[in-house]
This record gives structure tokens, C-alpha cells and sequence, in this order.
């Protein structure tokens, strides 16, 4: 089972625990995506690859069938221009040997998951992992199902398995736990500018009010 508390400081995500597995953002499965607006999944996904990125966490890209289901979409693609995904013949990204591999070098237990669809591509593997020592969290907003039932229906079947479902700001967060940490606060600003919606807006706005001068800055 788990290997970690799921209450306390240490139920919470690290850079240096995570890895992460992005699962057929792929245009056959977007096309079919009805539980989520498609380009609010698509932001979130990128936005969530972005973060990856700049905290250094270890992230596996993976297509099914990608020569009938089509490429990655060109966003996710070129937050990792030179990585090839995955193309796998399997439903349960789990069962294919090469994705696991990949995943047990990085020696990191706290697994996290986004995909389309969320009831099948995204399932599947987060249950069968979770029975093999992994804590799994999957992104509930970079994922998404054919209707809103099937992706309810989804989560809830993962939680009773003892998945953990957050937000890709929420990954955020607690992967930055620390606003002094400057080298990943800065770089992850613009991230959280250009995909955080309001909340990137308000990100926006602060900075505006921080670079404003005060009265008697003004008048000195």
C-alpha cells in the first residue's frame, strides 16, 4: 500500500518526491472532452507541465495509438520540445512497461496524474499504481471525461481506492511552499500570469501596486 501519511507535513507534495504523468492530451480525446471546457483543460495542463518544468520534477508525456488519435497538442508538446511521448497500445497507461520504467528510475513515490479521459486513461492506472506503493494524486482541472457524470463518477471512484484529487494550483502551492524560495517564485509568476486566470490577474495587479511609487517616494 501508501508509503507516506496522508494527514500531517509530509502528506503534502514536494518537487523532490513528485513525478509526473500526463496522459493522452491528445486531439481524438479533447474532441469527445464534454465534462470541462476543452481550452480550460488545455490551460491547466500546460500550465501544470510548465510548473514541472521549473521545479526540475521529472515528467512523462504518453499517447495512445497517436498515429490514429493524433499528436500531443502543440502546447504540451513544446513545454517539452525535445521529448518524444510514449505511444502506447494499452488503455491502462500502467500496463505498459516502458511508462512504468520510466517512472520507478526517478525512485520518487508521490505519483501524479492528469489525462483525457479521466474515467478510463486516468483511472485505471492511478488505482492499479496505487496498489503497488504509490501515492497517487491525480489533477482533477488537467483532466477531464466524456460527460461531467463520468468524470464525477471518476474521482469518486479513486478516492474510495484512496487516490488523492487536487488542482493543478494546488500543486502549485505546496510543490513552492515558500515565497522566499525566489528562483522557483520567479520563474513561476508568469506561469501563474498566463494561466492562473483571476488569480493571475490578481498576481498581475500586485506586482502593478508593489512597482507603484508612494506619495512621499514620488515626492523625494
Amino acid at each position: 500500500m501508501t508509503r507516506t501519511a496522508k494527514v500531517g507535513l509530509d502528506a503534502l507534495l514536494t518537487p523532490e518526491e513528485s513525478v509526473l504523468v500526463l496522459i493522452d492530451h491528445q486531439p481524438f480525446q479533447v474532441a469527445n472532452l464534454n465534462s470541462h471546457e476543452p481550452t480550460m483543460i488545455v490551460n491547466n495542463v500546460v500550465g501544470l507541465a510548465k510548473l514541472a518544468k521549473v521545479f526540475d520534477v521529472p515528467t512523462v508525456l504518453t499517447t495512445v495509438i497517436e498515429e490514429r488519435g493524433g499528436h500531443l497538442i502543440k502546447a504540451l508538446q513544446d513545454v517539452f520540445p525535445d521529448q518524444k511521448p510514449i505511444n502506447r497500445t494499452s488503455i491502462n497507461t500502467w500496463e505498459d512497461r516502458r511508462v512504468v520504467d520510466v517512472v520507478e528510475k526517478t525512485g520518487r513515490k508521490k505519483l501524479i496524474l492528469a489525462g483525457l479521459w479521466t474515467e478510463i486513461c486516468v483511472a485505471m492506472p492511478a488505482i492499479q499504481a496505487l496498489g503497488e506503493g504509490y501515492d497517487v494524486f491525480v489533477v482533477t482541472d488537467a483532466s477531464g471525461g466524456v460527460t461531467a457524470e463520468a468524470h464525477d463518477m471518476a474521482v469518486r471512484r479513486m478516492e474510495q481506492a484512496g487516490v488523492v484529487p487536487v488542482t493543478w494550483m494546488v500543486i502549485s502551492g505546496e510543490w513552492q511552499r515558500d515565497w522566499a524560495r525566489e528562483s522557483t517564485a520567479n520563474a513561476q509568476g508568469p506561469i501563474l500570469q498566463e494561466h492562473g486566470g483571476a488569480s493571475g490577474i490578481a498576481l498581475a495587479w500586485e506586482l502593478q501596486l508593489l512597482a507603484t511609487p508612494t506619495t512621499d517616494d514620488a515626492a523625494a
